[in-house]
């Protein structure tokens, strides 16, 4: 089974798809992209499909006007959840975790390129990136309790002390305030902090592209399953996902470059 990004064409974002490399963009620039029922589904089975491919080789995310995200939309999504039984709740829930797992089980590295509003379940989907860049300014807030929910939504309890260490998640969940550019850098949120967040995010985009796919596909899966196993799993799995990338013609690739003091093209195979 593939899918194609070249002749993808969803309905409720933004797609770009060159040089190997993927934008997303959430556009509705005039509610700062809030997301709807039909924005989680079709993010979701896009992240999914990526699984498909292999001409795409990392993601960028982002908003349009300014903004990354503020989260769910008040009259789209938030009013009709009032309304709802129990059932139907823990549907909306477990999708929008599932657009949690999406993110993190493609093997695509995903940067998100924020500016502006990134709120709730905008934080979100920038905690689930593999790597996050802020405008400088930028505000980020995990506002779940303002609403009067939990801050245990959509992984925010799994990953987010994983980030920022489990005292800084906790005040965020627990107050819901905004989380300046500043103190997303020096705590481990964002990887750098810019003027020009999109050249920031696309050069590293480039970068990552022209490098071995199925390395870091490995690399990110890695990242992702050794949360929770003791160093000796660890050391085992990684030794089995190096060993099957001693066979890929990326890594004789990059020993015959060395040898002929060339740098390496890498073709993802």
């Amino acid at each position: 089974m593939t899918w194609d990004p070249a002749s993808f064409q969803p309905k409720h974002f933004l797609w770009e798809f060159k040089d190997s490399i993927a934008t997303v963009t959430l556009n509705r620039p005039e509610r700062k992209n809030p997301l709807t029922f039909d924005s989680y589904d079709e993010l979701r089975d896009m992240f999914w499909q990526l699984k498909h491919t292999r001409i795409v080789k990392v993601v960028v995310i982002r908003g349009a006007g300014g903004n990354f995200c503020s989260g769910g939309d008040v009259h789209e999504i938030i009013g009709p959840l009032t309304k709802m039984d129990e059932a139907g709740l823990r549907r909306f829930t477990r999708m929008t975790g599932d657009l949690v797992r999406s993110m993190r089980s493609c093997p695509q590295p995903i940067i998100a390129a924020v500016e502006g509003v990134c709120a709730g379940a905008g934080a979100i989907l920038a905690m689930a990136s593999d790597m996050r860049f802020a405008q400088t300014g930028a505000k980020t807030a995990f506002l779940f309790t303002r609403v009067g929910l939990s801050g245990a939504d959509m992984g925010a309890c799994a990953i987010l002390p994983r980030l920022v260490g489990q005292g800084r998640a906790a005040e965020l969940l627990f107050t819901g305030r905004d989380m300046t550019s500043d103190e997303g850098l020096a705590w481990g949120f964002y990887n750098g902090v810019s003027e020009d967040v999109m050249a920031k995010a696309y050069a590293l985009a480039g970068e990552i592209a022209k490098g071995p796919s199925i390395a870091h596909a490995v690399t990110k899966r890695q990242l992702e399953a050794e949360w929770n196993v003791s160093l000796d799993e660890a050391l085992e799995i990684e030794a089995r996902a190096q060993a099957h990338c001693m066979q890929t013609r990326d890594f004789k690739r990059a020993y015959e470059a060395f040898t002929n003091r060339q740098k390496p093209v890498f073709e993802g195979n």
